[in-house]
C-alpha cells in the first residue's frame, strides 16, 4: 500500500476494537461483583462456606462452558451485530438479577426481610435452609449471567477476524482482551465502595446496568466492513490483504452480503487437529485465570487480613491487575514483531510468543512462600499479577490462532468449542479449590504440603498447578499442530 493510501485510510477498525474492549471490561466487572462482596457481605449474610462458594463458581464455569458450545454457532447464525446485542442484554439482566437473591431467600424461608438472614444462629436448621436456598438462587442468576457472557468472546473474535488482517489480530485481541484486566482492575475501586454505601444488592444493579448503555453504541456503530459507511476502500484493502484479491466495497445502495464463505459443520470441526490444539490450550489454562479472578480477594482477606473493602485490600488487587493490564497488551504486540521483523509466518510467531508467556505463570509458585515467610501480601500481588499477565498475553495469541487456521465463517464456532473446554477445566479447578480450602481449614495442621499446613497449604497446592499449566498446554498444542496448516474447504 502506498504512503498516500495509508494517509487516506480510515481507522474505523480501531474504534470498533475500543468498543470490544469496553464490552469485555463490563463483562469482567459483572463477574467480579460476587467475588468482591463474598467475604464481607454475602458469606456472613447467607452462612456460606468456601465449599458453597466453590460450588457456585464451578457451576458458573461449567454452565458457561456448555453455553459457549452453542454461543459461537449462535453468533455465526444470527450475525455479529444481533448476536452481540442479545448476548450482552442477557448477561446484563442476569447480573442485575443477583440483587433479588436476598429478598428471594427471605421469602422462601419464611423470614421477615433480609435483615433477619445474618442474625440467625450459625449451624441452626434455619441457617442451613438459608444457605441452601440462597445457593440455588445464586446458581440461577449465575446461569443467566453465564448464558449471556458466553457470547462475548465468540462475537469479539469474529469482529477481529472481520476487521483486521492476520498480522494485527493478536494485537487487536490483546487490546480488547485487556478489558478483562481493566475490569478486574476497576472492580476493587468500584464494587466494595458501592456495596458499603448502598448495599451489595445495588453493586450488582449499578454494574450490571452498564451493559445496557453499551448496547446503544453497538447498535449504531457496527456494520460489516464492506457495508460500513465509515470504512473507505483503502482500509478495506488493508483489512483483506490476506485474502488475495481484496473484495470491492459495494455502493451504499447495494445490499448483497460480501465475502460469504461456506461454514464447517459442527461435528466436522472436531475432526481437525487444529480444533483440538485450541481446545487443549483453553482447557488447561482458562481455569487458572478464573481461579485468580474468583479467589484472589478471598485469599488476601484470609491470608493477610486485607479484605476487599480495606484500603490495603483494594490496593493489592489494583496492583495485581495493573501489572496484568500493562504486560498483557505488550504481549499481543510480540507476534507482530516476529512476523514483520523476523519474517516468521503468523502461526509460528504466535507459538513462539506463547512459549515465552507460558513461563510467566511460574511466578505463582513463589507467591505463597514469599508472602508467608516475609509476612507481606505485596509479594503475592506482584507475582500473581505476572502470572495473570502471562495468561492474558497467552490468551490473546491463542484466540488469534483460530483466525490463522479457520475460515472467517467458522471462527465463532471454533471459539465457542474451545471456550467450552476452558469452562470445563475451570469448573474442575473451582470445585477442587472450594472443597480443598474448606477441608484444609477444618483439618488444620493435619493437612500439610511442602512445608505449609492448613489453608495456606491448600492455596500452595493450587498455585503449583497454576504455575505449570501453560507449559503443559503449549507442549500439547505444538505436538498436535507443529507447523502452520490452515483448513482448506
Amino acid at each position: 500500500m502506498s504512503t498516500t493510501q495509508q494517509k487516506l485510510m480510515t481507522n474505523w477498525r480501531w474504534w470498533l476494537c475500543s468498543l470490544l474492549f469496553v464490552a469485555t471490561t463490563v463483562n469482567y466487572l459483572d463477574r467480579q461483583v460476587l467475588s468482591l462482596t463474598y467475604e464481607e457481605f454475602i458469606k456472613p449474610e447467607f452462612h456460606w462456606t468456601d465449599a458453597n462458594y466453590g460450588t457456585i463458581t464451578s457451576f458458573f464455569s461449567i454452565f458457561y462452558a456448555v453455553c459457549c458450545l452453542f454461543a459461537g454457532k449462535f453468533v455465526d447464525w444470527m450475525g455479529t451485530k444481533k448476536g452481540y446485542l442479545i448476548a450482552i442484554g442477557v448477561w446484563s439482566f442476569g447480573a442485575c438479577l443477583h440483587a433479588l437473591c436476598g429478598w428471594g431467600t427471605a421469602l422462601l424461608t419464611g423470614l421477615d426481610g433480609t435483615e433477619a438472614l445474618a442474625a440467625l444462629e450459625v449451624g441452626s436448621n434455619v441457617a442451613l435452609a438459608v444457605s441452601t436456598t440462597s445457593v440455588y438462587l445464586f446458581l440461577l442468576c449465575r446461569g443467566i449471567l453465564a448464558l449471556g457472557e458466553s457470547g462475548n468472546f465468540p462475537a469479539a473474535i469474529k469482529v477481529t477476524a472481520e476487521y483486521f488482517p492476520k498480522k494485527d489480530r493478536a494485537f487487536a485481541t490483546s487490546i480488547f482482551n485487556a478489558g478483562a484486566s481493566v475490569g478486574a482492575l476497576a472492580a476493587p475501586l468500584l464494587i466494595p465502595p458501592l456495596a458499603v454505601k448502598f448495599g451489595w444488592e445495588w453493586a450488582f444493579i449499578i454494574i450490571g446496568g452498564l451493559g445496557f448503555i453499551w448496547m446503544f453504541f453497538w447498535a449504531f456503530m457496527y456494520e460489516k466492513p464492506e457495508k460500513s459507511p465509515r470504512v473507505n476502500e483503502a482500509e478495506l484493502a488493508y483489512i483483506h490483504q490476506d485474502d488475495g484479491d481484496s473484495p470491492v466495497k459495494p455502493a451504499n445502495d447495494e445490499k448483497q452480503p460480501a465475502n460469504d464463505e461456506p461454514s464447517i459443520p459442527f461435528v466436522q470441526c472436531l475432526r481437525y487437529k487444529q480444533t483440538w490444539a485450541f481446545i487443549s490450550g483453553k482447557f488447561f489454562t482458562d481455569g487458572v485465570w478464573w481461579f485468580f479472578l474468583f479467589w484472589a480477594p478471598s485469599y488476601f482477606s484470609n491470608q493477610f487480613g486485607a479484605p476487599a473493602t480495606s484500603p490495603l485490600g483494594q490496593a493489592l488487587i489494583f496492583t495485581l491487575y495493573a501489572i496484568v493490564t500493562v504486560v498483557s497488551i505488550v504481549g499481543g504486540y510480540l507476534p507482530k514483531v516476529f512476523v514483520e521483523k523476523k519474517g516468521m509466518n503468523p502461526y509460528a510467531g504466535r507459538m513462539l510468543a506463547m512459549l515465552i508467556f507460558a513461563f510467566f505463570p511460574i511466578a505463582a509458585l513463589f507467591a505463597q512462600p514469599l508472602g508467608i515467610n516475609l509476612n507481606s501480601a505485596w509479594w503475592p500481588a506482584v507475582l500473581i499479577g505476572l502470572a495473570g499477565a502471562g495468561h492474558q498475553a497467552w490468551s490473546a495469541n491463542l484466540y488469534s490462532t483460530i483466525g490463522d487456521m479457520f475460515p472467517k465463517s467458522t471462527i465463532a464456532s471454533i471459539t465457542g468449542i474451545g471456550t467450552t473446554a476452558g469452562g470445563i477445566g475451570s469448573m474442575i479447578i473451582q470445585k477442587v479449590a472450594g472443597n480443598l480450602f474448606t477441608h484444609a481449614e477444618e483439618a488444620g495442621a493435619a493437612f500439610r504440603f511442602l512445608g505449609f499446613e492448613g489453608k495456606p497449604a491448600g492455596y500452595f497446592v493450587m498455585f503449583c498447578f497454576c504455575g505449570v499449566a501453560y507449559l503443559i498446554a503449549w507442549t500439547i498444542m505444538k505436538s498436535l499442530v507443529p507447523k502452520y496448516k490452515p483448513i482448506e474447504l
